[in-house]
């Protein structure tokens, strides 16, 4: 189910009158029918890029809703549902489930430190109370948790966990899962890394879960069917025309270089809430040149 290309998506915001940011529903429904047009695979709403570590319960509730109502079965829908507490992951996820998502993508519990056996226990308690497929996320490099390769093994010897988000960048470890999974070939292999999206499909990965894909939607998909049709050649190409986007897009710490190209195209405000603050203006136009340089921005 979740193969190809997947958009990590962004959560458009506006301020109110009175100076709240709230989130933009017009803009958000306009984006994803954008997405589906440009060839999507998949939308994975509420995740690290969608700003789900400052979204409300309501609100996250209400994105994967408006997602699942736009969407209207065409592409899944992997609603990001996770926590560091397994009980409000598990309530989560049963939430996402009645809002209609198709699976949830569940972090690795973050500040915790869970051993890689309570990691096993926890996703494997998140798939088994939500109902609903489970893919995991490993992105030690904002959680300080690491999912080992033989721990990924070890999850998908149960079947309602059908998938990895590796954001590691670790081609090794790609490898490395590609061989220990070779008896589970329904296991989904998702990049999270933009920059190793070609290298890890050419070792047998499934598909990626992009930030990139939100500013070309298109660019993406095409990297992930040539990839699938075995069309090499045209996949690196493509890997070479997307690099120097992802590359833009990853100056500041992820979303805030993507919302600010988002509103570039007009899609939507670059309002972003606190901690984290709206690209500068210098970059800002730096970022602006470089999208017009690729054929992004007119």
């Amino acid at each position: 189910m979740f193969r190809g290309a997947l958009t990590a998506l962004i959560t458009p915001m506006r301020r109110t009158a009175g100076g709240a940011s709230e989130l933009d529903e017009p803009a958000l429904v306009a984006l994803v029918e954008a997405q589906l047009a440009a060839g999507i695979h998949g939308l994975v709403p509420c995740g690290t890029t969608g700003e789900a570590s400052t979204l409300s319960v309501g609100e996250h509730l209400r994105v994967v809703e408006l997602v699942v109502k736009t969407v209207r079965g065409r592409v899944p829908v992997l609603a990001g549902a996770g926590a560091n507490d397994t009980a409000k992951a598990i309530e989560l996820a049963k939430a996402c489930k009645a809002a209609g998502a198709d699976g949830t993508l569940q972090v690795t519990p973050y500040y915790n430190r869970p051993t890689q056996a309570g990691l096993v226990a926890h996703f494997r308690a998140v798939a088994e109370a939500s109902g609903l497929p489970v893919v995991v996320y490993n992105v030690p490099g904002r959680t300080g948790c690491d999912l080992q390769a033989e721990t990924v093994a070890e999850l998908a010897a149960d079947p309602k966990i059908v998938g990895i988000k590796d954001a590691t960048a670790d081609l090794n470890r790609a490898a490395r899962m590609r061989e220990l999974l070779a008896h589970r070939r329904d296991f989904a292999l998702l990049s999270g890394d933009d920059f190793t999206v070609f290298p890890f499909l050419a070792l047998g990965g499934h598909g990626v879960i992009s930030v990139t894909s939100n500013v070309a939607p298109q660019w993406v998909a095409a990297l992930c069917n040539a990839a699938a049709a075995g069309r090499w050649d045209d996949a690196r190409a493509l890997h070479d025309r997307h690099y120097p986007l992802a590359r833009a897009l990853f100056g500041q710490p992820n979303p805030i270089p993507v919302k600010a190209a988002v509103a570039l195209q007009g899609r939507c405000t670059d309002d972003i809430r606190l901690p984290l603050l709206a690209l500068d203006r210098p970059s800002r136009d730096g970022l602006a040149d470089t999208l017009r340089s690729l054929g992004l921005l007119s």
